[in-house]
């Protein structure tokens, strides 16, 4: 299977194989990032991510082919995300897989983003169905029920901010620079945790919604108040907001598990993190304790294969084709598909 991937800005392709037993292999895993193109904008801008997707893409599905050591007849189908994203970066992607299919004459899967990072811990780790997901990116904060491919129920999302933009905008307010997660993350090492007391909104809330607005507000605020910032007040005010979304999302995930054994009781629950977010150490380490008293697997896949890639995308399309899941070539790309929508699931005559 060929994945394509272009939704944001990373121009990436890969070769992966699922055999009949539903075993994986990476044979690829090709991405090149876009940071030196964005970076004097402190940010992804959509218009040159799409260009630089049209000026790779091609290069990148090559260098994947040769690495992997097949050629573009020798693959069943071809993957490719067709939302959501950026949509001229989307644009490029699903075009070029469109085109491929219809000159190899192979099929073509369109995959929701959201469902290849939903799959990646079934790739890595072997993951069996049902499984919770702590989805946690630049454009996404959300619990997913995942039941099978295609079938998920969203538990909670965020009401403003993703996780991910929250960081990139902290950090850009702090001046460190973009991406601004690993950025924060980073000097966040040597400040003080507990300085500041950020608020966490929606805490008192059962509803397991994250909102991140005010958050980021009230560091902004507090930079304002302390003007101009020495090195230790950016250290302080970075480790102290990365201290409190570690507590806004450990206290979720522990009440996303408890109501897991609640509705799928006799089934062990496991905690899937994916999405760039998932590097972030502290983060991982407050999900670790929340897992261990909940009696409940964390599995968090290798950070190469949570942030965007390839292969997590020939994934969700192989896993869709072996189910007889095909996409026709008149498929639109979307810049918003919810997982939850009723045409995510796959008709049970697809086979």
């Amino acid at each position: 299977m060929l994945g394509i991937e272009t939704s944001c800005d990373e121009t990436a392709a890969a070769i992966v194989v699922r055999d009949q037993s539903g075993k994986s292999s990476i044979r690829s895993n090709v991405v090149r990032s876009q940071l030196d193109e964005h970076a004097a904008f402190g940010g992804v801008v959509p218009e040159l991510a799409a260009r630089a997707h049209v000026t790779y893409l091609d290069h990148i599905i090559a260098q994947a082919c040769r690495e992997a050591g097949v050629t573009l007849d020798e693959v069943d189908a071809i993957a490719a995300t067709a939302g959501p994203g950026l949509i001229g970066g989307v644009l490029v992607g699903l075009t070029t897989a469109k085109a491929l299919s219809a000159a190899l004459d192979k099929p073509l899967i369109a995959v929701n983003h959201l469902e290849a990072h939903a799959l990646t811990a079934r790739l890595t780790n072997g993951v069996a169905f049902p499984y919770l997901m702590l989805l946690v990116s630049g454009g996404h904060s959300q619990f997913v029920l995942v039941r099978g491919v295609g079938d998920y129920e969203r538990w909670g999302t965020t009401i403003d901010d993703a996780l991910g933009e929250a960081f990139d905008k902290v950090a850009k307010l702090l001046s460190l620079g973009h991406p601004g997660g690993p950025a924060v993350e980073r000097i966040a090492m040597s400040g003080d945790p507990k300085r500041f007391k950020f608020p966490r909104p929606l805490l008192r809330e059962a509803r397991l919604d994250f909102s991140f607005s005010g958050l980021k507000t009230a560091v902004r605020l507090q930079a304002e108040a302390l003007a101009p910032l020495s090195d230790q007040d950016v250290a302080d005010i970075s480790a102290s907001f990365q201290a409190a979304v570690a507590e806004i999302v450990a206290v979720r995930a522990g009440q996303a598990l408890v109501r897991f054994a609640d509705e799928l009781p006799g089934i062990v629950p496991q905690l899937v993190v994916a999405g760039g977010v998932a590097a972030n150490r502290t983060i991982a380490t407050a999900l670790e304790a929340v897992c261990i008293k909940a009696s409940a697997t964390l599995v968090v896949p290798p950070i190469a294969l949570c942030t965007d890639n390839g292969a997590m995308v020939a994934w969700a399309g192989a896993e869709r084709f072996a189910l007889g899941a095909t996409d026709k070539l008149d498929f639109t790309a979307r810049p918003r598909w919810p997982l939850d929508l009723e045409d995510m699931k796959i008709a049970p005559d697809a086979a």
